[in-house]
């Protein structure tokens, strides 16, 4: 059976089917399109470029990545305004297959609200499953235009980088002696409910049709829609990539005035959250920040003056969930996990335990695991070994109390053995349960915290492109390293499995 002509062309077989399509062939031709538009990008031959994102977007190819992308994404059962939710395989074909720019016309977006950390709620638009298909197409020819643009210390919203790299970019600003002493903390005032409509259509290399009508699509709330005249809809697909344009340039714009390194100013940005460093107060107040202010005010944004500050590095800052401090006289430079983090975190395992009174034991383990997991990963390259042995402690106290609920009538002793072990371990405890695995009897024991190994990221190369051929070794490599550490990770996860 043929699959299809050409790039640009439709199925040759209407029978065609979703779990017939040959994804590798898919995602290499949708690949080598992409390569040519950054090709192009970097040779500024934006002509060459508007006609292969139109190849892109009205190709077969592009349309089942777009279609796939959406059902495999995180919100792929949350619908519009219209209930619709593409589940089966028949329903994702005639998704492709009904992808047109021709007559397309975005329906407004389903406005839900989710708390913030602060109480305050953070409003989420909802496209249906068109418009998020019609997003991800374009985002497509989009994508390898912001990699090209993106400042080359902007870390959020991008492939292959983290926060992790914006930290350790942290580091290498601010470490040495003779580094930067003041930090610029910068907010900006209700980012994405602010950015300019006219702007984006004027500096956004896409289909400026199909854009005006993703931007001003609306929401609808209660059955009333509302029209919007500026911001970028928060929960659309193709939104944080228009973040980072509408960011892009901060950084280039700080180089060009302050040459040559002339008073240690950088930018480390991810997402809508920046810091710039500097050699003294007076010149991020008198020079930086009138800067940042024009960059912002060209995008009809403007600074929080209550939550943008400066601050001496002895004082220490908060970043992406770290905070970062010259300790004593000898200015020792450490990132550790802020309080606030912690806090959370003890609290949200506080509650799990709590919740699950009468949960099989290893029925808790398995909820806990991820969770003690997922938050010790994000901080394994920061000086987090006391912190991690503290909340194993606190762990511990939690999970003692909460077996003593369980069996009130029994001594501390039995209780102990019950539920707490020292195999193959130097520690003092292990909370474990006995399960059943292939007729054998082994212990699944809970993760501690300081099991994670305190390792220093390697932050990415700042000039490092996923499009560009040039780093795909580079990429190669450090994809090969990156496995070679989860493999150990995961190794010594089995080893806490004793028999």
């Amino acid at each position: 059976m043929t699959t299809m002509e050409t790039l640009i062309g439709a199925p040759t077989n209407k029978r065609m089917n979703w779990d017939s399509i040959s994804w590798n062939k898919v995602k290499s031709g949708v690949k080598r399109l992409q390569m040519r538009i950054a090709k192009a990008m970097r040779e500024k031959r934006f002509g060459k470029v508007r006609a292969l994102q139109r190849l892109l977007t009205h190709s077969f190819y592009g349309k089942c990545i777009a279609v796939k992308r959406v059902v495999q994404n995180q919100g792929s059962k949350c619908p519009g305004i219209d209930g619709i939710i593409w589940r089966t395989t028949r329903q994702k074909m005639q998704a492709i297959l009904s992808i047109k720019r021709l007559g397309y016309k975005a329906q407004p977006l389903r406005r839900i609200y989710i708390p913030k950390k602060n109480g305050s709620l953070r409003p989420l638009s909802i496209p249906t499953m068109d418009d998020r298909a019609m997003q991800a197409l374009y985002l497509l020819g989009l994508e390898p235009i912001v990699e090209t643009i993106a400042d080359k210390n902007s870390y959020g919203f991008r492939p292959k980088r983290s926060a992790a790299d914006a930290i350790e970019q942290c580091c290498n600003c601010l470490w040495r002696k003779n580094s930067a002493k003041w930090i610029f903390e910068g907010d900006i005032k209700s980012f994405f409910d602010n950015v300019s409509f006219d702007w984006l259509e004027n500096n956004v290399l896409m289909d400026k049709v199909v854009l005006r009508k993703f931007l001003q699509a609306g929401y609808m709330k209660d059955t009333v829609v509302t029209e919007i005249t500026q911001g970028i809809p928060q929960g659309g697909i193709i939104s944080p990539a228009l973040a980072l344009i509408t960011l892009s340039g901060l950084e280039d714009a700080l180089a060009k005035q302050f040459k040559g390194n002339r008073g240690k100013v950088h930018a480390i940005i991810y997402a809508d959250d920046f810091v710039i460093t500097g050699e003294s107060k007076e010149l991020l107040e008198e020079e930086v920040i009138p800067l940042v202010e024009k960059f912002l005010s060209e995008r009809g944004l403007q600074l929080s003056k209550e939550k943008s500050h400066i601050t001496n590095i002895s004082q220490g800052f908060n970043f992406l969930g770290f905070h970062i401090r010259k300790y004593g006289e000898r200015l020792k430079f450490l990132t550790k996990p802020v309080k606030n983090s912690v806090k959370t975190f003890l609290s949200d395992i506080k509650l799990v335990i709590e919740s699950n009174f009468g949960a099989k034991t290893e029925n808790l383990i398995r909820l806990l695991n991820p969770k003690i997991t997922g938050w010790t990963n994000y901080y394994r390259h920061s000086s987090a070994s006391s912190i991690f042995s503290y909340i194993d402690h606190r762990i511990y106290r939690m999970l003692n109390n909460w077996a003593q609920r369980r069996h009130n009538n029994k001594g501390s002793h039995w209780i102990y053995q019950k539920y707490f072990q020292r195999a193959n371990s130097t520690r003092n405890w292990h909370f474990y349960a006995k399960i059943n695995n292939n007729g054998r009897n082994v212990h699944l024991n809970l993760k501690l915290a300081s099991d994670a190994k305190i390792k220093r990221h390697i932050k990415i190369l700042a000039d490092a492109n996923p499009y560009d051929p040039k780093y795909f070794e580079y990429f190669r490599k450090r994809e090969v390293s990156k496995k070679i550490a989860l493999s150990k990770v995961l190794s010594t996860a089995g080893s806490n499995k004793a028999l």
